[in-house]
């Protein structure tokens, strides 16, 4: 039997959630290299890294509204129309950058980028509300390992995309990479229009704009515990890091990129497998319990990096081990709660849910991002890493207001 007669044997609900696993992946890719693509070039330009920074600001602050607004319209319209609405939003993005390179002002980057973002987070609002209506009632196993699966695979893919990105640029050059990139991205929206089901997600009941804030108290103490988990990652990982190994460990560019790329393969691997980590053989799935306790032990990390920072105690060693183990634990942390929101999530409209909980995980990488840069400029890393364990400490302390018993 041929692969193509396999995949034409297949049930409907797994055709379905490879092509929106296909379509995520897809954007991923572009969305990674796309990030790499510009912060090479416009470094090439001499644009400096405040302003190369200030390029991704709409990136992120249209995440927030985008995963708020997105939900309801996912409900109503069905999540087929938002999932290609953000396909094609993001070769709309790639298309603008294709304009002559004198035209490539701060401004025109930055509006590239702000459609760049709401396309992100359409598509993966879309994506991950997908496969709710997917998986069966009652299924909480299968459901976990789907959701561990989609988005483990997502950040690999965007360690991926940054390799991808640099290999384009050096090969083709800025201009040909944005549109190979562009014309692939195109490919994949005209399949997915034409074979991603058309009532995927729709609410029975039209939702009221109103109701795009959530009701549920466990979907809001799960927002407010993604909101902290997010912010304590990026309050040292986006800027602080960065600039610490380059100007304090004396690596160069290239070798801190590749490194934070390999960091993020790693940490969307672990995302997949996570499901094995936490009790998935035994026939458990996470609860709020289960929450709490991953978010109490990663509290630790931060805490003990900073300790070594400021004792010079085998910095080197300590930061570099200490980041891995803070990868690893923190991509169970974050594929639990992945999980916990599709199950928790109302399954008629269950976009609104979904959006409004990765409107609060997009809150929270705004403001760790912000912070990263004020703290780390004014007290050091070891203030980044600090406040980072307070916020896990917070993100674990709230997760005990989630419900404690398992799913299976």
């Amino acid at each position: 039997m041929s692969l193509f007669t396999k995949l034409a044997n297949l049930p409907s609900e797994i055709k379905q959630y490879l092509i929106v696993t296909g379509n995520y992946w897809a954007f991923t890719l572009t969305d990674g290299a796309l990030r790499m693509l510009v912060v090479l070039h416009f470094h090439g330009l001499g644009f400096s890294p405040i302003e190369i920074a200030m390029l991704f600001l709409f990136y992120e602050i249209f995440g927030v509204v985008t995963n708020l607004v997105g939900g309801w319209l996912g409900a109503r319209v069905g999540l087929n129309r938002t999932m290609n609405i953000g396909l094609g939003l993001q070769v709309f993005a790639l298309s603008m950058l294709l304009v002559p390179s004198e035209w490539l002002t701060v401004v025109w980057v930055m509006a590239a980028q702000a459609l760049s973002g709401i396309a992100k987070d359409l598509n993966k609002m879309s994506a991950k509300s997908a496969i709710k209506t997917l998986v069966p009632a009652g299924a909480e196993g299968k459901l976990y390992q789907w959701v561990a699966i989609l988005t483990g695979s997502k950040n690999a893919l965007k360690g991926v995309g940054f390799f991808l990105g640099g290999a384009l640029l050096t090969v083709f050059g800025f201009q040909a990479a944005i549109l190979i990139m562009a014309v692939a991205l195109l490919l994949v929206w005209i399949f997915s229009v034409l074979t991603l089901k058309s009532q995927l997600g729709k609410a029975t009941a039209k939702p009221k704009f109103t109701e795009i804030f959530s009701k549920s108290s466990t979907i809001n103490y799960l927002s407010a515990a993604r909101l902290f988990l997010f912010a304590a990652r990026d309050v040292w990982f986006v800027v602080a890091l960065p600039v610490f190994l380059a100007s304090q460990f004396g690596w160069d560019h290239w070798y801190v990129g590749g490194f934070l790329a390999l960091w993020v393969i790693a940490y969307g691997g672990v995302q997949s497998f996570a499901p094995h980590f936490t009790g998935k053989k035994q026939g458990k799935v996470p609860d709020g319990k289960s929450a709490c306790l991953w978010a109490a032990v990663l509290a630790i990390i931060p805490g003990v990096i900073a300790l070594a920072l400021t004792f010079d105690w085998h910095s080197h060693i300590m930061l570099i081990g200490g980041l891995l183990v803070f990868g690893g634990l923190f991509a169970v942390n974050s594929s639990m709660h992945s999980y916990l929101i599709v199950s928790y999530a109302d399954k008629d409209g269950v976009s609104l849910d979904v959006g409004f909980y990765y409107m609060a995980n997009a809150m929270g990488r705004l403001i760790g991002t912000l912070l990263s840069g004020w703290v780390f400029q004014q007290y050091g890393l070891e203030a980044c890493l600090w406040i980072s364990s307070v916020m896990i400490a917070l993100a674990a302390i709230i997760s005990t207001r989630l419900p404690q018993q398992s799913h299976s």
